[in-house]
């Protein structure tokens, strides 16, 4: 059974930093790239960032670009999600998610990605 947790969330003032961590088990992770999602309530779910599954390509959103870092380590099964200059607009619930696709390219949409983390909440005030 494969498994997506998500930790590190939490509260913080604008300007600051977070990062989140997702472990994952039950499927080789070096084989699928990863991707990190947001939803705000009311809002649907977005895209934030993705990393193929051996770290050397990486997706943002525009919204993110600049402020957010993802990166992964295979042999701890773990991506993260370094959130810099935290706005009150980021305040939402992220999901780690896995491609279902081995060695496939990173993409944006939640279509291709077969298993979801529970969710870490990020608070930011203002």
């Amino acid at each position: 059974q494969v498994q997506l947790v998500e930790s590190g969330g939490g509260s913080v003032q604008a300007g600051g930093s977070l990062r989140l961590s997702c472990v994952v088990s039950g499927r080789t992770f070096s084989s699928y790239a990863m991707g990190w999602f947001r939803q705000a309530p009311g809002k649907e779910r977005e895209f934030v960032s993705a990393i193929n599954w051996n770290g050397e390509r990486t997706m943002y959103a525009d919204s993110v670009k600049g402020r957010f870092t993802v990166s992964r380590d295979n042999a701890k099964n773990t991506v993260y999600l370094q959130m810099n200059s935290l706005r009150p607009e980021d305040t939402a619930v992220y999901y780690c998610a896995q491609d279902g696709r081995p060695y496939a390219g990173i993409v944006r949409t939640t279509h291709e990605y077969d298993y979801w983390g529970q969710g870490t909440q990020v608070t930011v005030s203002s």
